[in-house]
């Protein structure tokens, strides 16, 4: 019998094909669908620090006193008053997602800045998380803030985080850093228990009819999966933390590959969003079949076995890669005319 169990946070799952964060989460009923469908754990949408200020505050009642004279004021923080839940909606969301399914299940907390804000990670935990997730979801526009600067304050946040609990923590990066590899190494020692790379930046776009800046949602595809596979194979095994992928997963090759990578799960959102929560059927049952065909065991077996430390030249996830990705394009024959 194929073997699909992980283990992830010091969590033993069935399989690793995890539900990351998405909107679907917010309703109880999908949740459970998600555990019907073959899910291994679900981790919630996210609690956000912005919405956590404005409700422990009350800054939506001063960021509106004398708006009347000066409309436009109104348009310089997002209205977060409506968005999923808040604070102690989510809290109550965590408890009623527990009751509802035997999953493991994880909150999710959105913040980059130290503060007390980071209370409600120990909230979330006595509310019955099984473990949280931090997204440190920014971006630097600042010229005047070195990057070694925002790095430390990442890792204060980290500490501060982990310093409320007990369950495990996994911190989930983007990959704007000059050096991945430090970085993540600063986290495993600041108390990260996985680090899950990596956050996908939705950038504003430009509407040139009304002349405005307007958020644009693109959901990923496998082609984004190569940067992850990279990072995850050139981390595996320098970092204590746990490694998992999330940004491109849509297939059981998808999966394959993050295993080999060095991934002890993989994290699925927008393949839901496109194919419906049925497609994590779909995804274990095509990886039970290529196990199968090619004589794998367990999911363990497979773990790393194709990370920088386990194949014959590490130099392909280096520099000395470059040359042979660049010969290798082979040129159309219209581009050639």
């Amino acid at each position: 019998m194929t073997d699909l169990s992980t283990r992830y946070l010091g969590l033993p799952l069935k399989n690793p094909v995890v539900v990351s964060s998405s909107p679907l989460q917010q309703e109880i009923d999908n949740i459970r669908r998600m555990e019907d469908a073959g899910a291994a754990a679900v981790a919630l949408h996210s609690l956000f620090e912005e919405q956590i200020k404005l409700e422990g505050e009350a800054l939506d009642r001063s960021l509106s006193h004398g708006t009347e004279s000066f409309a436009e004021s109104l348009h310089y923080l997002p209205d977060l008053e409506n968005y999923n839940l808040g604070p102690e909606a989510y809290l109550e969301h965590i408890a009623r997602a527990k009751k509802s399914v035997g999953i493991p299940i994880i909150a999710s907390l959105n913040g980059v800045t130290p503060g007390g804000w980071t209370r409600y990670a120990k909230m979330m935990e006595e509310a019955g998380a099984d473990a949280l997730e931090l997204n440190l979801y920014t971006m630097a526009t600042d010229a005047e803030v070195e990057g070694a600067a925002l790095e430390n304050r990442y890792c204060e946040v980290v500490k501060q985080v982990k310093s409320r609990l007990h369950i495990p923590l996994a911190v989930k990066l983007s990959h704007f850093f000059s050096s991945i590899p430090n970085v993540a190494q600063k986290m495993d020692q600041a108390g990260a228990n996985a680090l899950v790379l990596f956050n996908r930046f939705y950038q504003a776009d430009i509407d040139l009819e009304a002349r405005e800046i307007v958020p644009r949602l693109a959901l990923s595809n496998s082609q984004e999966l190569t940067l992850r596979l990279n990072w995850v194979a050139v981390l595996y095994g320098q970092v204590q933390a746990d490694l998992a992928v999330t940004g491109g997963v849509h297939t059981a090759e998808d999966v394959i590959k993050s295993m080999m990578a060095g991934a002890r799960v993989t994290m699925v959102t927008s393949a839901l969003l496109q194919r419906g929560i049925p497609h994590i059927k779909t995804v274990l049952s095509d990886l039970r079949a290529w196990m199968e065909q090619h004589e794998y065991e367990s999911i363990g077996q497979m773990q790393g076995s194709m990370s920088r430390r386990a194949v014959p030249n590490p130099a392909v996830f280096e520099r000395a890669n470059y040359l042979k990705v660049l010969s290798s394009y082979a040129l159309p024959r219209v581009a050639r005319r």
